[in-house]
């Protein structure tokens, strides 16, 4: 943990000593009682946790909190809904990278079943979110939605923003092509589900303004190929690919 995160109640009570997060702060980074360490709260201020007390019940700390970090960039993934283990890493890793929403979506070749995997029902998809926001240093997390269809969340993106879908067989440009100044501009980039997009799904993207775009013909995992393609786009530039008609 390069920062560990709080939510605001569990910032006002003690920590229980079994809490990874204690486990961390007594047994990896070795503090003692009067020692700081780097801390945030979800969503919220970075500042200063000190370690107050340490008894049988838990860890007292109290904090002292800066200025809250500035919003995560209008980056959205738009993903056809993976396995479990696949969307634990995405969600992860896409955090780390720093993306403001990720939306997993039933696609024609998604497993429907997936949508009601524990990672999802028991709410550990956020426990992901935290460990990326951590990794990163940062206490923001993006949104995350699992519920749609593609054809849902298509009439759900923000508008005037650049759209792009990841695609193998019929992208007309690689995704490095053409940078722009502005690295602000709102983008989405979709990815297709662990069997790819169905000719529905790319009829659908065309239809609502993406363009399809690929990063080499070599086939990647999903996880791998999110990763990939967000490197690019955060490399310091965007593409310069012209916004679409919108559904």
């Amino acid at each position: 943990m390069n920062l560990i995160l709080f939510t605001p109640a569990e910032a006002a009570a003690p920590l229980p000593r079994t809490d990874p997060r204690a486990v961390h702060l007594l047994g990896v980074l070795d503090r003692h009682i009067g020692d700081t360490f780097d801390t945030g709260l979800v969503n919220g201020p970075r500042g200063k946790g000190t370690l107050v007390a340490i008894d049988d019940a838990g860890l007292t700390l109290s904090f002292t909190w800066n200025e809250p970090p500035p919003p995560l960039d209008p980056l959205t993934l738009l993903i056809g809904l993976p396995r479990p283990q696949t969307a634990r890493d995405i969600l992860r890793d896409a955090t780390t990278l720093g993306v403001g929403a990720i939306h997993f979506v039933r696609t024609m070749r998604s497993d429907p079943n997936y949508a009601s995997s524990s990672l999802w029902t028991s709410g550990e998809w956020r426990r992901h979110l935290i460990t990326g926001a951590e990794q990163a240093f940062d206490t923001r997390i993006p949104t995350v939605t699992w519920t749609q269809t593609l054809d849902q969340a298509l009439t759900t993106l923000p508008i005037d923003e650049i759209r792009l879908a990841l695609d193998n067989y019929e992208a007309s440009a690689p995704l490095a092509c053409g940078h722009s100044a502005n690295d602000h501009a709102p983008v989405t980039l979709a990815i297709g589900p662990e069997r790819g997009w169905a000719a529905e799904d790319r009829d659908a993207l065309r239809a609502a303004g993406f363009t399809l775009v690929h990063i080499g013909p070599r086939v990647l995992r999903t996880e791998t190929a999110v990763v990939a393609a967000l490197a690019i786009l955060r490399a310091g530039t965007r593409p310069t690919f012209t916004p679409g008609l919108k559904a």
